[in-house]
């Protein structure tokens, strides 16, 4: 181990007191993960009171009452821990999370929710409606991204088809899922590795643990957009797909999605679209006149893509889609047993009940939307994140990375970036630390979009760069965290450090 290394890699940006006894005592191993841990301990409890604020306000049940509640007591009490929680998102100080947020648009979707509260498309017996929504979801997306007529169907053999699934994360587990079992059935690949730029999502990782499948990693170019010579070297005879990104989560731009699908159709392995996070944006930017780059079903190597409806689709958390190329492929993600003594089961995603409520206000949004409504939120949107870029770009202690159209990354080369970040919570802003490189990003929503909000953002950015160039080593609560995230040698540490997290979540 290189110690000055070690040295000026976590004493210029951990919290002192973990820095120190890193440095003097890194030689001897066990002793220091034993100080990780204790320091683990510090950090969480620091971070307990700010996990689980309502401890002194409100009632704790760690098991079932003897009586239950009225109901009137129950919804004055969740109103109540609503009305504490709505500023934050509700005013625009949230990155992401909240992607709509209008009172009559949420009251909407809480109307159709009722509505169809008990339906399940598990049972399309009793709630065909569930398979008209489902379907329809399907055609209209598979429509948006590339599609031809064909989509109309949505289940037709002749052309793109997918389902309706929980959220970004199944929509990718599920095509990875399908893309090791299509392998392992047409190519006799029984060792599976996909190949995935650094910048993309963390739900591949789940995937390759969860379906023992081998990630080969390529490295993102200077412009943060995937290597494709790195693609091309790294693909083998075990390859089951290419990954790219429409936009990337941490830096919001788009992969080189062209050349790279068709690297793998010339391979003859299967091509993974991630727009999740912009599949609902880049089609409406793209007639807006605005620069996107080819990514979806236009690509004839483009094999499958998952865009989420409840982001930028507006629908209600979670619902989200995946699509493939045709029928023969989605199978493969299909679930069906003839031996169980309880009847034929089969179910097209992970989940076997789900909630028909969520489809249905997914359908109904989309359609309450419409092309103009899609095409007006896109423009303020890109509107609002180039204002925000041009205040970003006129503060010198920072910059963007890359290119982005409204995920927007900044860095410092001169200051603690976590530090800025930790400012900004102070000023109620909630915003996404990165790293690799450090960074911090907001993911423009229509919240950014309501008078003010772009020029108290850049405002407090300000703020916080000259507090934190004139106060360096001040240390606020999740700096020394995100510090200790990205320098820590022993990774086995820092995924210690986040099953602790977790832990605390579940903390009564």
């Amino acid at each position: 181990m290189d110690i000055k290394k070690l040295n000026e890699g976590l004493l210029g940006r951990l919290n002192p007191r973990i820095a120190t006894w890193l440095f003097n005592r890194f030689k001897n191993m066990p002793v220091v993960e034993r100080k990780v841990e204790q320091e683990f301990d510090n950090l969480l409890g620091d971070l307990e009171a700010v996990v689980k604020p309502y401890r002194q306000q409100f009632d704790i049940y760690a098991a079932i009452p003897d009586t239950g509640r009225e109901a009137s007591a129950i919804i004055a009490e969740m109103q109540a821990l609503s009305d504490l929680e709505q500023p934050k998102w509700k005013d625009g100080y949230a990155s992401g999370a909240v992607y709509h947020g209008d009172a009559a648009h949420i009251d909407f979707l809480n109307q159709v929710y009722t509505i169809n509260s008990q339906s399940n498309p598990l049972h399309t017996d009793l709630w065909p409606s569930s398979a008209k929504y489902e379907s329809e979801i399907v055609s209209m997306t598979a429509r948006m991204l590339g599609a031809g007529p064909q989509a109309d169907a949505a289940g037709s053999d002749r052309g793109i088809c997918g389902v309706v699934t929980s959220g970004g994360t199944e929509s990718i587990l599920l095509a990875m899922k399908t893309y090791r079992d299509w392998a392992r059935d047409q190519k006799n690949i029984t060792q599976p590795e996909i190949i995935v730029p650094v910048s993309a999502h963390a739900a591949f990782d789940k995937a390759a643990e969860y379906f023992k499948i081998d990630i080969k990693r390529i490295p993102v170019a200077a412009d943060y957009r995937a290597d494709v010579t790195a693609a091309r070297e790294a693909i083998t005879r075990r390859t089951i797909a290419l990954i790219g990104s429409a936009p990337c989560f941490p830096h919001g731009v788009v992969d080189p999605i062209e050349e790279l699908s068709e690297m793998a159709r010339e391979k003859g392995v299967g091509f993974h679209t991630d727009a999740c996070l912009g599949g609902f944006v880049l089609p409406w930017a793209e007639q807006l006149g605005y620069a996107v780059p080819l990514f979806d079903f236009r690509l004839p190597g483009v094999t499958s893509i998952s865009a989420d409806t409840h982001k930028y689709g507006y629908a209600a958390k979670g619902t989200s889609v995946i699509l493939y190329r045709n029928s023969d492929l989605r199978r493969y993600q299909y679930f069906t047993t003839t031996e169980w003594p309880g009847g034929l089961y089969f179910s097209p995603t992970f989940a076997g009940s789900r909630p028909g409520a969520l489809s249905a206000a997914c359908w109904a949004a989309m359609i309450k939307i419409g092309k103009d409504g899609y095409l007006a939120a896109t423009r303020k949107i890109l509107e609002a994140a180039a204002t925000i870029k041009k205040g970003i770009q006129d503060i010198p202690e920072l910059y963007i990375l890359g290119d982005p159209l409204w995920v927007i990354a900044f860095g410092s080369r001169t200051l603690d970036i976590y530090q800025v970040m930790d400012y900004l919570t102070t000023r109620r802003w909630s915003l996404n630390g990165l790293h690799h490189p450090a960074c911090v990003h907001l993911c423009v929503t229509l919240r950014h979009t309501q008078p003010g909000v772009t020029e108290r953002f850049i405002h407090d950015l300000r703020a916080a760069v000259d507090f934190v160039r004139k106060n360096p080593d001040h240390s606020g609560t999740m700096a020394p965290i995100y510090g200790l995230a990205a320098n820590l040698p022993v990774r086995s540490l820092v995924g210690d450090l986040l099953k602790r997290y977790i832990d605390l979540l579940y903390k009564v």
